[in-house]
């Protein structure tokens, strides 16, 4: 493929595997871990890591969408209700990543992974002394909030927004974990679609970690896409499998180590 070395895409390869698993396990598209190891593994420049990953995710949200679907954990009348303001704020979102260096961007994309990791605790602290499910509150406001957030997050820092869904369509909206997975992954097969395309489109105009123009176009993002789908949707549609299968505890220790360990990698840290 243009531009990239046979062993890399053998990295690749199992990167896209991972990240489908680990994505489809936990809703979040895949990009935490495909993100970082663009980045720090193979070297390349945040911009263009986050736009292969933003490739990425809506074949893996979408496969695990289909798993979701079958299992009824999909809550289709507030995933209606994020999609208008997920489609606004993701435009918005990439237009603001746009803006800025890849070095500028990894920092934040460290620290956003840090802050839900710590929301996602307090959450599970609070589970573990008792305290009570409330009714789901899925009226326009706060799904339209959720939504806006996830669009936002997720075009800046190409994540499909899953990892800030995910525990917010629980505190706010008071989801069960399950159907804020589900709901999650079928809100970013429709918002990384634009959000890819949006960031690739731009990808020749954008400065890199050092103030560099980057100087790439959309086709080196998408070799390097093929190279991550194939095995990232066989990941997803295991790991989606093994959402409905694992223990509910189990999910969210695992999605928190997820955050952690990305998190921590981004900013230097480990």
């Amino acid at each position: 493929m243009p531009g990239i070395e046979t062993s890399e895409i053998w990295q690749l390869v199992a990167a896209g595997l991972l990240a489908g698993l680990l994505g489809g396990l936990m809703g979040v598209g895949g990009s935490i871990i495909m993100i970082p190891i663009l980045t720090l593994a193979l070297k390349h420049d945040q911009h263009l890591s986050q736009a292969a990953a933003m490739i990425v995710n809506v074949f893996v949200a979408l496969l695990a969408l289909s798993r979701h679907h079958r299992a009824r954990a999909v809550r289709w009348d507030v995933m209606l209700r994020m999609i208008p303001a997920g489609l606004a704020c993701m435009i918005l979102g990439v237009l603001v990543g746009n803006l800025l260096d890849g070095a500028t961007l990894k920092v934040i994309f460290g620290s956003f992974l840090l802050i839900v990791f710590s929301v996602y605790g307090l959450r599970l602290f609070q589970d573990r002394h008792g305290a009570p499910r409330r009714e789901p509150s899925v009226t326009w406001v706060p799904v339209g909030v959720v939504g806006g957030l996830m669009g936002f997050f997720g075009g800046l820092l190409g994540i499909g927004g899953g990892p800030i869904a995910v525990p917010l369509l629980q505190r706010i909206c008071d989801l069960p974990l399950r159907q804020a997975i589900a709901t999650s992954s079928a809100v970013m097969g429709i918002t990384s679609l634009i959000g890819a395309i949006q960031k690739n489109m731009a990808l020749d105009s954008l400065v890199g970690a050092h103030g560099e123009p980057l100087n790439l176009d959309y086709h080196f993002s998408f070799s390097i896409a093929l190279c991550l789908a194939p095995t990232a949707m066989i990941g997803a549609f295991f790991g989606a499998g093994f959402s409905h299968a694992l223990p509910e505890r189990l999910l969210r220790a695992a999605f928190m180590v997820l955050l952690l360990w990305a998190s921590l990698q981004m900013l230097g840290v480990l």
